[in-house]
């Protein structure tokens, strides 16, 4: 990550599509103690699709917290993303129901097709690929989301499928 830190001497941070001002509501939003830090970094991660450095920078002038203090509740918290994720986020379930369904081989098929590992994106920022404990759909085991949308009793070839009605 860049060390450049937010000036906000304008509304757009230098070097950034940060809205200095938009973060600077968020962080307002909220009380200005350390404990608001998660849902100010929720509401940066909602507008922004993940934590961008410069709006960290916003946030620990306005918590009067340190920056390495954030990035320590920000790489804790698996829901928090430090780079940005793609248009669709895959998340592959290995609860164990999906685990006993074949959850692995979905995995397997799904890194190859798409050519990522696990929590990485693809170059042209479409997918996202993610494996996760539980999505809590075990009757429907094995399970991916793509986004919002849940697909249950599936195969590695059906897996692709759905992944790709998404590329289009």
């Amino acid at each position: 990550m860049s060390q450049k830190t937010c000036e906000c001497q304008e509304s757009k941070c230098q070097n950034s599509d940060i809205d200095c001002a938009t973060v600077k509501q968020m962080v307002a939003a909220h009380e200005k103690k350390p404990a608001s830090l998660i849902p100010v970094l929720q509401d940066v991660q909602q507008e922004y699709g993940y934590l961008p450095r410069e709006a960290l920078d916003i946030v620990a002038r306005g918590l009067n917290l340190s920056v390495s203090n954030i990035y320590g509740v920000a790489t804790f918290y698996k829901q928090f993303r430090l780079v940005p994720q793609g248009e669709h986020l895959i998340k592959v379930c290995h609860g164990t129901a999906c685990h006993v369904a074949g959850a692995e081989g979905i995995s397997v098929v799904l890194r190859s097709d798409l050519d990522v590992e696990d929590d990485e994106t693809t170059d042209d920022m479409k997918f996202t690929l993610e494996s996760v404990a539980c999505l809590g759909c075990c009757s429907l085991a094995p399970v991916i989301t793509v986004g919002e949308d849940t697909h249950g009793r599936l195969t590695p070839d059906k897996a692709k499928k759905v992944v790709s009605k998404y590329a289009k």
